[in-house]
Parts: structure tokens; C-alpha cells; sequence
């Protein structure tokens, strides 16, 4: 990665340019993902810049997994906050979110004019395997960390259940972390005589049913405002709740938009989670988009601000150990639903079922950057076009 262009002293203020240049540079240029942002983050403030140690940026790390939000906009906001004060807060998470949101809400304006022309479908058409690709694979590597023993298994397996009958993705999540630990606690303490689950909250067993609502911009807000606050685990999650909130709930979004909002989340760098941007757009123009991204971005900013100084007694909770366990079990289930629900939008045919295979097997058995897939995906789409095969 070519480095930004700024020189580093001492003093508060280019601490705060530091942080806010370093950040903002890496939302131009880190593709990939959490993952790996989560390497280029490590290489760029631990080996490179020595802002933290080892231990300091692995303890930073599992606290973006107790809480929801997108994680690695929450370690830029961590990661600043340590470097330069609540500035560093502050400009961290704008840094990294502010290119991706401008070159998402770019991308919108180009899709709500040509989105349905021939050379778009054709490049879509492609993209969509690939994007479908990418997701089993981080759900196939995340099942290794998530899936830990029987208890896990049985949970993900109940959570896909009761998600495909229609129980609210929310409840599902949290209460997947909340009667994990539980569980856990009652074997651990041998005392299952009065086991009771009427601390469930009745809206967990809540059946979502399909609407179609008038749009309105504060449902929008509050719609990302919560997503962002219940989003936990992989980035790939927000999917499962994108859909189950603006196609199943609210109808104002398809399928297609929602595998389209992933395609360009995956074609851009920063966080995933700008694909809110991107549906803001859609929905309520620049207003939407900003909204959008407020709502799906505000809830983490908050969490960090709470959460940071309680970090080394969150590490070592038992209760929140454990509660993690059952919410990334939850959020993996999620991903296989959706995954199984947008696949029938994508592999539409015998050669984007192709597609979808190769891509598959570059995604797992090469160590080709996965924005380069996309880019050779995009490539055929235009190729095809213009071909006319």
C-alpha cells in the first residue's frame, strides 16, 4: 500500500491530522473486508507506526466483537481514540468512512440512471456469482471459529430453523447470545431443577410478516439505526438484516437491489457496511444516502465511546465470553439463510452457475485478493456485452 502523504511529530494537533490522513487513506484504498482490514490496520499502527502493542491491538480487536456494529470502522474509532483523544475518536471513524460513502452514493446515482440498461445487467450478471462466492467462503471459514462444539452446532441449527419459519433476525441474534450463555452457566453450576425460560421477552417468538409501507425518511433512519445497533459478527450479517427489514418488513426494496447493494459494497473500499449508503440512495437520494449512513454508522461510534475504558474487564468475562459464542453462532446461521435465499437471484443460469463454481474455488484454494474476482467478473460482464453471447 502506498504510503499517505503527511509527516508525524509529537504534538496533539498532528496527532489528530495523523490519525485522521491514515484512516482516511486506508478508506481509499483497504478492499477486502474486515479481515482485511483488520491485517492492514495491524501492519500500518503496530509494526509500521508502534501507536499500540500487540496485546493492546488483540485486546482492541476481541472488545469489537463483544459489541455490534461494523468492526473495522470500531477499531479505527478505538485506534484513535488511543492515539490522539476524542478527536482521534472521532476522525478515525470519519476518515475511513468518508471515501467509500462518496464513492457509494457515486455508484448510486450511476445505478438509478443506467440500472436497468443492458451493459449494467450484463456486468451484474456476473458479479452476482462471484459475490456469492465470497460469502460462503467467509461463512465456511468463519464456521470454524463460530461452530465450537455441540451446543454451538445445536444453536445455529434451531436459529436457521426458526429464521426460515420467520422469527425476527434481532431476536434471533440476541437472544441466540442470551440463552447460550445461560445454558452454559446452568451445566457449569449443575442445577437444572428450575430451569425456566420465562425471561424471554415473547416478541423473540415475534413471527415477522411481509408488508409494503409507505417510505418515509425516518423509518429509514431508524430502520439502519437499529440494524447497526443488533449487527454482530461478520460484515456479510448486515445482509440477512437488510433484507429481512426492507424486503420482508417494510417492501420498499427487491432482492435484486439487496444482491446489487452487496456487489458494490465488495467493488469499493472501506467498510461493507457503506451498502447502507448505497440502499439510502436508492430510496430517498442524498438525504437517503446520508441518513442511511448515519443511522447504519452512529450506534458504533456510541458503543466504542461507552465501552473502551471497561475493556480489560470485558475480556475476562465469563457471561460475556459466552454470550459471544451464542451471537456469533446466531450471526453465522443468518449468513447461510440469506446466502441460501439470494443464491436463487444470482446463479439464474448454466453459466453463472459456472461462475459461481470458478469463483468458488479461487476464493478458497488461491490467495488472489478478492477484489481482483470481482474486477475479472466485471470485465466478462462488459466483455459479454459487447460480444453479445
Amino acid at each position: 500500500m502506498v504510503e499517505p502523504m503527511y509527516k508525524e511529530s509529537g504534538s496533539k494537533n498532528s496527532k489528530v491530522k495523523e490519525v485522521f490522513f491514515l484512516f482516511l487513506w486506508m478508506g481509499f484504498t483497504a478492499f477486502g473486508g474486515p479481515a482485511a482490514h483488520t491485517a492492514i490496520f495491524y501492519d500500518q499502527v503496530v509494526r509500521r507506526r508502534k501507536w499500540v502493542d500487540d496485546q493492546r491491538f488483540l485486546d482492541l480487536l476481541g472488545a469489537t466483537q463483544l459489541i455490534p456494529g461494523p468492526n473495522s470502522t470500531e477499531m479505527c474509532t478505538h485506534l484513535g481514540l488511543l492515539r490522539a483523544g476524542w478527536a482521534g475518536f472521532a476522525l478515525g471513524g470519519i476518515g475511513f468512512i468518508l471515501p467509500s460513502m462518496l464513492m457509494v452514493m457515486g455508484l448510486a446515482y450511476v445505478y438509478t440512471l443506467y440500472g436497468s440498461a443492458p451493459q449494467i445487467a450484463y456486468v451484474l450478471y456476473a458479479v452476482k456469482p462471484v459475490v456469492i462466492a465470497i460469502i460462503l467462503s467467509a461463512l465456511w471459514s468463519l464456521s470454524k471459529k463460530a461452530i465450537k462444539d455441540v451446543g454451538t452446532g445445536l444453536l445455529a441449527a434451531a436459529v436457521i430453523a426458526l429464521n426460515i419459519l420467520g422469527v425476527d433476525n434481532v431476536f434471533l441474534l440476541l437472544g441466540g447470545g442470551v440463552v447460550f450463555a445461560v445454558a452454559k452457566w446452568l451445566l457449569e453450576h449443575k442445577d437444572l431443577k428450575n430451569l425456566s425460560f420465562s425471561f424471554l421477552p415473547a416478541t423473540f417468538l415475534t413471527i415477522s410478516k411481509a408488508t409494503v409501507s409507505e417510505f418515509n425518511f425516518s423509518t429509514l433512519f431508524f430502520s439502519f439505526l437499529k440494524i447497526g445497533s443488533v449487527l454482530y459478527g461478520s460484515g456479510y450479517v448486515l445482509f440477512a438484516f437488510l433484507r429481512s427489514e426492507f424486503v420482508e418488513r417494510l417492501g420498499w426494496l427487491s432482492d435484486q437491489q439487496i444482491i446489487d447493494a452487496i456487489a458494490i459494497g465488495q467493488v469499493t473500499p472501506g467498510p461493507i457496511s457503506t451498502a447502507a449508503t448505497f440502499l439510502g440512495f436508492i430510496l430517498g437520494g442524498i438525504r437517503g444516502a446520508l441518513l442511511a449512513t448515519l443511522g447504519m454508522f452512529l450506534p458504533s461510534f456510541i458503543l466504542v465511546a461507552a465501552t473502551n475504558p471497561l475493556i480489560p474487564r470485558m475480556r475476562a468475562s465469563p457471561w460475556f465470553s459466552a454470550f459471544l459464542d451464542g451471537v456469533n453462532a446466531s450471526s453465522l446461521a443468518l449468513m447461510a439463510v440469506v446466502v441460501w435465499q439470494l443464491a436463487a437471484a444470482a446463479f439464474v443460469d448454466l453459466p453463472a452457475v459456472a461462475i459461481g463454481l470458478v469463483s468458488t474455488a479461487l476464493v478458497i484454494f488461491t490467495r488472489i485478493n478478492t477484489t481482483w474476482i470481482i474486477f475479472a467478473a466485471v470485465m466478462f460482464g462488459v466483455v459479454r456485452f459487447f460480444l453479445g453471447f
